[in-house]
């Protein structure tokens, strides 16, 4: 069928690029960098292996798993003692009555309600601005986030079976999928994946591609970036912008920022990941060898959830403000994702536009 051509073009067309949809890399993206509750994650995975021949053990295992991530989420839930903002002001954008053709923005989510707003709502706002005759739809691709929000808020989001089951249910004839992925990695591969079974449920689908995909992305961003910053930019100021990062080579976007930045004689700026490399160990040491009084931290991350609020700006010993501070800079933290930067959401609709002109041909 036509929709399934598109797709496969939607595809193609992004394996050309740096971090194209291909099944051997993976996705750090903020917004799939939001792990917000991680110890919950931990637990199940750390439940007791089971034997996979054996499927009385495995169906053990299985709930087992789910029994430890329920019990350990709900412990994380009652030692929250942050607030996150008020969730009655987000649009979970989950309504029925699209029409012909609809916009499914596809996030990996966060549980901050004030950051989930300001960043993932303010790009949908945009989409919905840009394009008149779409109707706009939200989908999140991480269920631990959905679950809870759900249980903790009683805001029900759609998670990726769910948004595109509403689109079916509601007669869609042409989808354009944009995803708020901050490269293309596993887990855009698995959302290609996800939508390309439900190819033939629609007259037309296309995917958009993630923020950085071509090189003109990149130094938009990075461009973007420096713009947003530069009331810090005073000369005895390193400006420090945390990503998730991954061990796949998609973590390449990383270190190509880093030179773009460097190029570009922005030598105080500094990006390093919270799980792969640089790390933080390398950005304490390449600030060091600057003769900087000041540091700046600020998310490479489309929202600013639980990484930002905790692994970033936290107060545990661990944190990288910490890290700084015990090495003699006076530290500000700057708790804002990428979402909430003008430019960087008008690069999505770009991203958008693009989609939306293959589907008018």
């Amino acid at each position: 069928m036509k929709s399934s051509k598109l797709i496969l073009a939607a595809v193609l067309a992004a394996a050309t690029a740096l971090t194209g949809c291909s099944a051997n890399t993976t996705s750090s993206e903020s917004t799939a960098s939001e792990s917000v509750n991680s110890s919950a994650a931990s637990t199940a995975e750390s439940a007791p292996a089971q034997d996979a021949n054996d499927a009385e053990s495995s169906t053990v295992s299985t709930a087992q798993a789910a029994t430890a991530e329920s019990a350990a989420t709900a412990e994380a839930e009652d030692d929250e003692d942050y607030n996150t903002g008020d969730a009655s002001l987000d649009n979970p954008r989950n309504q029925d009555d699209i029409g012909d053709n609809e916009l499914l923005v596809l996030s990996f989510g966060t549980s901050f309600n004030d950051s989930r707003r300001l960043t993932i709502g303010a790009i949908e706002n945009d989409l919905e601005t840009a394009f008149p005759d779409y109707s706009v739809r939200r989908g999140f691709t991480a269920n631990i986030v959905i679950d809870h929000v759900n249980r903790r808020d009683g805001e029900k989001i759609d998670d990726i079976g769910e948004s595109l089951d509403r689109a079916v249910a509601n007669g869609v004839k042409n989808l354009v999928v944009q995803p708020t992925h901050l490269m293309n990695g596993l887990e855009y591969d698995e959302l290609c994946g996800k939508i390309a079974d439900y190819s033939d449920a629609f007259e037309k689908v296309v995917i958009g591609d993630p923020l950085l995909t071509s090189d003109e992305d990149f130094q938009t961003v990075a461009d973007a970036i420096v713009d947003w910053t530069k009331d810090y930019d005073d000369g005895e100021t390193a400006i420090v912008f945390m990503g998730h990062g991954t061990e796949a080579e998609s973590n390449a976007v990383y270190q190509k920022m880093q030179d773009l930045l460097t190029s570009g004689g922005h030598t105080n700026y500094f990006v390093g990941t919270v799980e792969a490399a640089p790390s933080l160990d390398d950005v304490i040491a390449a600030v060091k060898a600057g003769e900087y009084k000041k540091v700046v931290l600020e998310p490479l991350m489309v929202v600013a959830g639980d990484h930002a609020n905790n692994d970033m700006a936290g107060d545990e010993d661990d944190s990288w403000k910490s890290a700084f501070e015990k090495e003699g800079y006076e530290v500000t933290c700057l708790l804002r994702g990428l979402g909430e930067n003008e430019t960087i959401r008008q690069l999505y609709v770009a991203h958008a536009q693009a989609a939306v002109n293959a589907i008018a041909q």
